[in-house]
């Protein structure tokens, strides 16, 4: 009986081993609720950039940005500044909390591991990032959000086989808010708030109810 029980102790050890050696498990849920607020944040500015709320509008919100002119800056220049402190933000709550997460546990928070998951989100990353741009170019803002969503999405899939599998569904979460927003221009913000903002939120405080309270 003693034998089994250790040969199943040994066993269990042996896929924890085998599980940190291919998966990025030190990603903090605490990381996703900073991101989630840094979107709000950023969407938040937006508005103010409008001068619009998303219940009071007097016409589509990329009718809007194409004809206003504030703070000495075209709306693609705000937007994409905006775009840029909020990105910046999110990263560096993230490195933190991550890293704090990381030396708690007593792992390494740069290995083989960590880079195979940051190749994997990197190239949607930047291939979104480059397609937003491409779209605020030709004056299609309308399309930004929902085209910023689909390629987080695809990231955060593409990313979730080296770390915990949570993420797969908050990508394909993204996905889903992305392509209905292809179909509702108008409503473009509000679910880039819901996607980027409150489903960060929620699905980070998950992560950290789950695997770090």
């Amino acid at each position: 009986m003693n034998d089994t029980k250790q040969q199943l102790e040994h066993l269990a050890e042996m896929r924890s081993l085998m599980e940190r050696s291919s998966r990025f498990l030190s990603l903090s849920g605490l990381s996703g609720i900073w991101a989630g607020l840094c979107a709000l944040a950023g969407a938040a500015a937006v508005y103010m950039y409008l001068e619009v709320t998303p219940l009071n509008r007097r016409s589509l919100y990329y009718e809007i940005a194409m004809r206003t002119m504030k703070w000495g800056m075209s709306y693609k220049s705000v937007f994409v500044l905006i775009a840029l402190i909020v990105l910046a933000t999110a990263l560096a709550g993230g490195i933190f909390f991550t890293t704090r997460k990381a030396r708690r546990q007593g792992l390494n928070i740069w290995d083989a591991t960590s880079r195979r998951l940051l190749w994997a989100v990197a190239v949607p990353l930047v291939a979104g990032g480059v397609f937003s741009l491409a779209l605020l170019y030709w004056d299609l803002p309308g399309l930004v959000p929902p085209a910023t969503l689909v390629f987080y999405g695809l990231a955060l899939v593409h990313g979730s086989k080296f770390t915990l599998r949570d993420v797969e569904f908050l990508g394909l979460s993204e996905i889903a808010l992305g392509l209905f927003g292809m179909f509702y221009l108008g409503s473009g913000l509000e679910l880039w708030a819901v996607g980027f903002g409150l489903l960060h939120i929620f699905y980070g405080t998950w992560m950290y109810w789950r695997y770090e309270r």
